[in-house]
């Protein structure tokens, strides 16, 4: 061969011939994998705590409504069943959480307190606390309760008893009744002072001291002086009040704080549903 068709080298790899890069190639897609596209962050845990939020709001505004009206309630219907006065001054109080209490349909506890009320021709302070309230209807759990009253209302509880019950003076732990008795005819002033308590549910007398003519004297001297009155006098005395209270409150306890005379009762649940245990109760023994 001549040298008239010589074969040219190749251009040399300088920088006048740089290297291309073709988009899409390897280089591209280990670019594009070293650098993800960021994901957006799911909104569902926000709007589900927005949902718990307004949901718990709503229970409690729902428990406020309720705690509100409830009173009202159940004052208007302890009102009724009792044939109190419109004006009744009663306070009402429920415990726990309510609104799972009515969804369940029953109360749990209910405190009722008035500082004057008047059953059965007693008046005194009263506070109750019911336990297991159905509201729609029935009998209840249970239900006990605390009544005051004072000297009179204490002197009017022993108005049918051998005692002198012209006047009464209550001083821890201690009554002290005062009037006179007749013997031979003639009016002698006598007063007995007596521990009160509860036998039975009778009320129970335990004379401690006795005054005849405003002299003290012992329980023998009483009984020497006025005879078989005097005798009886001085004796432990029962005395059924039953007559004197609804037939569904028992007395289960009795004691004198202050100048005031606390009685403890239980309370039939079946007074909700049977009225004859709103009337007075009988006292057999009279």
């Amino acid at each position: 061969m001549s040298d008239d068709n010589e074969t040219l080298p190749y251009p040399s790899g300088d920088t006048e011939h740089p290297t291309l890069v073709i988009p899409g190639g390897a280089d591209g897609e280990d670019a594009a994998e070293a650098a993800p596209a960021p994901r957006r962050r799911p909104r569902w845990p926000w709007v589900l705590a927005i949902v718990l939020v307004v949901l718990a709001l709503l229970v409690v505004a729902a428990e406020l409504i309720v705690r509100a009206v409830l009173p009202g309630i159940v004052r208007g219907m302890v009102i009724e069943q009792l044939d109190l006065p419109a004006d009744q001054q009663l306070e009402v109080e429920a415990d726990g959480i309510l609104l799972p209490q009515l969804i369940g349909g029953s109360l749990d506890t209910l405190h009722l307190s008035t500082e004057s009320v008047t059953l059965q021709g007693i008046t005194g302070a009263v506070d109750a606390t019911v336990a297991g309230v159905p509201l729609r209807g029935g009998d209840l759990g249970g239900a006990t309760g605390t009544i005051r009253i004072d000297e009179s209302q204490f002197g009017s509880l022993l108005a049918d008893t051998d005692l002198p019950v012209e006047s009464v003076t209550l001083e821890e732990p201690n009554a002290t009744v005062s009037g006179s008795v007749t013997v031979l005819g003639l009016s002698i002033p006598l007063s007995l002072t007596v521990l009160p308590g509860v036998a039975d549910g009778d009320l129970e007398l335990t004379p401690v001291g006795a005054a005849i003519g405003g002299l003290e004297v012992d329980a023998d001297q009483v009984g020497s002086s006025l005879g078989a009155l005097g005798t009886r006098l001085t004796e432990t005395q029962r005395v059924c009040i039953a007559d004197q209270l609804p037939a569904g409150i028992t007395l289960v306890g009795l004691k004198i704080v202050g100048s005031e005379a606390v009685i403890d009762v239980d309370v039939d649940g079946a007074i909700a549903t049977d009225e004859s245990l709103l009337e007075k109760g009988t006292c057999p023994r009279r």
